[in-house]
């Protein structure tokens, strides 16, 4: 168990809230110390000190099969038991719809209720929609924006290459598609991608056909998979109230596997935490999937 993770500094966590929740009045005060306690019973040593472990920055680092994502969900049940958050004031993010459900299924089962209101426990990309579609005019989208699908992506680039005049056989969509979707998962639009990468692609026109896909996604009110989180970033830098709003709302923020995460996750998630420094990040530094990133 290591300490700041992000280095957001020491500021006082904020005092327990005392405005409504999404959870009942009536369950919240029948959560007391003793429904408190099982929750903590067959947790080992470790577990019980991720789980107890005080407010800021706090990364969990543990092989696989020790019990890592049992430790952050008894943190999250224990937040909302103990008064620290309510539901909705919990970001707790992970990579895939089928690990969301079972996080929200062992809070549940840990809290010996269904817990409604943790309508922020989902995958990066899922949030990333929510937000997206409440501010979708700040992006230059309209709230009712599609998600392109690879095939609709690479009929998109195919377009833009045949309208340069660009050998598709030399230099395929599928590759640009490629690059695109890397120099998105890096944080990067159009306008930030160096020379030397643009040059990956015919010749040195990637970043003109990169700049024209997003034109033409615009023109479209879409979308594709990596812009839900690339456009998440500038909203929150380009609109410094919407930014205030989300990192007030997340008192506490968690993040399975984090080993997995990518440039654009990260950095997603610093300008989230910045306001209250809770975030608790549990991964194995040994086994990343997502490494081909």
């Amino acid at each position: 168990m290591e300490n700041d993770p992000f280095d957001l500094g020491s500021d006082t966590p904020p005092p327990p809230p005392t405005q409504a929740g999404s959870i009942s009045a009536a369950a919240r005060a029948s959560m007391d110390a003793r429904r408190v306690g099982p929750m903590l019973d067959g947790l080992n040593d470790e577990q019980r000190a991720a789980v107890l472990a005080d407010d800021g920055p706090l990364l969990l680092l543990a092989g696989a099969g020790t019990g890592k994502t049992r430790a952050l969900t008894t943190r999250i049940a224990h937040k909302i038991a103990t008064g620290q958050a309510w539901p909705s004031q919990i970001l707790a993010v992970t990579f895939t719809n089928k690990a969301a459900r079972e996080m929200k299924e062992r809070i549940s089962s840990l809290m010996g209720e269904t817990v409604e209101g943790m309508g922020w426990l989902g995958t990066f990309h899922s949030i990333s929609v929510r937000i997206l579609r409440r501010h979708a005019e700040l992006v230059d989208l309209r709230p009712d924006f599609t998600i392109l699908d690879t095939d609709d992506q690479i009929r998109l680039i195919k377009q833009i290459i045949q309208a340069e005049n660009i050998d598709e056989k030399r230099w395929p969509a599928r590759q640009m598609a490629g690059l695109i979707d890397r120099w998105k998962n890096r944080g990067w639009g159009p306008e930030d991608v160096p020379d030397s990468e643009s040059g990956f692609f015919a010749n040195g026109l990637g970043g003109k056909i990169y700049t024209q896909y997003q034109q033409r996604l615009k023109i479209l009110n879409a979308t594709d998979f990596g812009d839900l989180l690339l456009e998440c970033l500038r909203l929150f830098r380009e609109n410094d109230a919407v930014l205030v709003e989300y990192q007030n709302k997340f008192k506490h923020i968690l993040v399975d596997e984090y080993q997995d995460t990518n440039a654009v996750q990260y950095l997603w998630l610093r300008l989230l935490a910045q306001a209250h420094n809770n975030i608790c990040c549990v991964g194995d530094d040994d086994q990343s999937i997502y490494g081909w990133r």
